[in-house]
Parts: C-alpha cells; structure tokens; sequence
C-alpha cells in the first residue's frame, strides 16, 4: 500500500526499521547540549546545516569537517555575520577524539560520498558517537554493512535518503495524485545530465511502483518503464 515515500533507516544493534521522519524540538542548558559534527561542512547542504544546527535548540555545533576551506571559520565560509571560531579540519578522527573527552553526547551528521560513509561512521562508532547519513545514491549493501556494524557495536545509525521537506511533501503528493490517474510522468531539469535520475526520482518511481497499480499501459510493449519516465532535460519528455 501507499506508505511515506521518505523511507529513512534507523540502524540499530538489532534490526534496520524503516520509520517516518519527525521534528522534536526541547529546550535543554548548554551543558546538556548535544554536540553536533558535520562531515561535509563545506557542501552547500553542509553550510545548511551548520546554520540550522547554531539556531536549533539542545543542539551545538562541535566541529566541522571538509577537505576544502581547511583552516578557514565555518561560519564565515557559511556567510554568518559572525565567525563561529571553528576552524574546517581535514581529519574527522582529530575532531571525534576532542569531543569525546567531552564526555558529552555526541552525533556525527555525514554530508560525504558512498565511498567513504562507512569508514566515516566506522570511526564515529568507535569514539561512541552516533550518525546521521545523508549520502545520496548509498548501496542497499553498504545499508546492511552499517547494520551489522551498528549491531556489534551496539550503537545506531540514522540513514536518510532525502533531508528537505519539500521533497517529501512532493512524493506524497506524487503518491496520492497516482491514484486518480492511467499515466505518470517524471520530468527532471538539472545542468549535468550525469547526475541523472536523481535520487529523488527514483524513490518516486518506486513507490508508484508499489502501489499496486500499472501504470502507461500503452507504453509496456516499448522501452519506457512501467511507472514513468525520468528525464535529462529542461522540457518534458513523452
């Protein structure tokens, strides 16, 4: 049937549950703060982050991690009015092993690449720290690798396949939309046509395709998928 078309995965020491995403707001003293680490500072979702973690409330950012702007203030790369005396490090193991004396609770945010996410978490889990995965086009088997890790080490993993709001609103609204119509169309407009199909799109086409229903019957004969097309252009594709 029609379910939440963002599938995040919460990696725990036991089993991988898919969960719907929510937003939990609490007010908490500095002290009792998290600290919040984000690998891939520099990224423009990274840069994101790092203002939305400065504003949130229990949250505090402890460090930023990137190979580019090394040495340079986060928050001056981020374009805040003022810097936030954190400087980008190219060594996350340097950053995990100044929190960790903390003692405080810590979670490491991973903007990086399906090549080195699971080091990454690897290294996070072993100074006790939990992640939040935000790496598109991540294998199904680097899931499951992050799975058996989170479970011998008994600790978890959140990873998540799409972070904007917008985006899950559009596949809901995708999802509910299917039902009232014979023919689906995704239509994707980007500059590089090697980042096509996005994410995104492919979740869309998944969950119309397990909605049960058969979609362009007229097109099964030829070479388009059954649930759609997904484009390359700036125009729409029939």
């Amino acid at each position: 049937m029609a379910v939440l078309s963002c599938q995040t995965y919460f990696i725990n020491s036991k089993k991988i549950i898919k969960t719907k995403p929510f937003i939990c707001c609490s007010s908490s003293s500095s002290q009792n703060n998290v600290k919040v680490i984000i690998n891939g500072a520099a990224k423009e979702i990274g840069r994101a982050a790092v203002i939305a973690v400065t504003k949130a409330r229990g949250m505090e950012l402890a460090g930023a991690v990137d190979s580019n702007f090394v040495g340079q203030d986060i928050g001056q790369v981020c374009g805040m009015e003022e810097p936030l005396e954190i400087p980008i490090i190219n060594d996350l193991t340097m950053v995990l092993g100044s929190i960790s004396q903390l003692k405080a609770t810590g979670v490491v945010i991973d903007f990086t690449d399906p090549s080195t996410v699971y080091d990454n978490v690897k290294q996070a889990t072993a100074f006790g720290m939990n992640s939040v995965v935000y790496v598109p086009r991540i294998k199904q088997e680097t899931v499951m690798a992050l799975s058996m890790l989170c479970e011998k080490a008994s600790t978890g993993c959140l990873v998540a396949p799409t972070l904007s709001i917008g985006s899950i609103l559009l596949q809901q609204a995708a999802i509910s939309a299917s039902f009232h119509y014979n023919n689906v169309e995704i239509v994707e407009s980007r500059a590089n046509p090697l980042d096509f199909p996005t994410q995104d799109a492919v979740q869309i086409a998944n969950n119309l395709s397990n909605l049960g229903q058969l979609y362009n019957r007229d097109d099964i004969s030829s070479d388009i998928p059954n649930f759609g097309v997904i484009g390359s252009t700036d125009k729409a594709i029939s």
